[in-house]
């Protein structure tokens, strides 16, 4: 109920409705749980739908294009699938593109929310691997939740959940 909440030196309860929105366009990637991709939209549509969001100053469509190919290559995504629907790909697959999508830009700070739930074992060390690579050569802070402990060994801070309630205690 009281704190803050800083992001890129700004309090985030100071800012209004459309300044929010702006500096998550501009400066955040997510990766959500439920990828939240558009069924209608081809793979390459749906990693570049952040680009209608951002302020002018960021990069233009083409640049965006070839960033978006890089993080598609990245993330292990067939060349042959960029321009089919996301529907027409394994959930794995899908959760890679909602990765991609969420780098595009390079983002300074990119939440993940279980990234790596419908990722078997072998998968989800890949996975990590490149999401925690992109995070450090795009100079981005990776904020991750999950309920696999396993990946703790990727970041060099950890809370668990019960360190928080002994905070909030406190």
């Amino acid at each position: 109920d009281d704190g803050q909440i800083r992001v890129d030196g700004r309090d985030l309860k100071q800012m209004a409705a459309g300044e929010l929105d702006q500096l998550r366009a501009d400066l955040m990637g997510v990766i959500f749980q439920q990828f939240n991709l558009l069924p209608y939209l081809s793979v390459m549509d749906n990693v570049l739908l952040g680009t209608y969001f951002k302020s002018s100053s960021h990069a233009s469509y083409q640049q965006s294009r070839e960033e978006a190919k890089e993080l598609l290559n990245a993330f292990e995504i067939p060349q042959a699938y960029w321009y089919r629907a996301v529907t027409q790909m394994s959930v794995g697959q899908q959760q890679r593109v909602a990765a991609a999508r969420a780098f595009l830009g390079q983002p300074r700070l990119v939440l993940a929310d279980e990234p790596t739930s419908s990722l078997d074992t072998a998968m989800r060390d890949g996975f990590m691997e490149i999401l925690m690579n992109l995070g450090q050569d795009y100079g981005a802070a990776v904020i991750l939740v999950s309920h696999d402990l396993v990946l703790s060994s990727y970041f060099s801070r950890v809370l668990a959940f019960e360190d928080l309630i002994e905070l909030n205690q406190s």
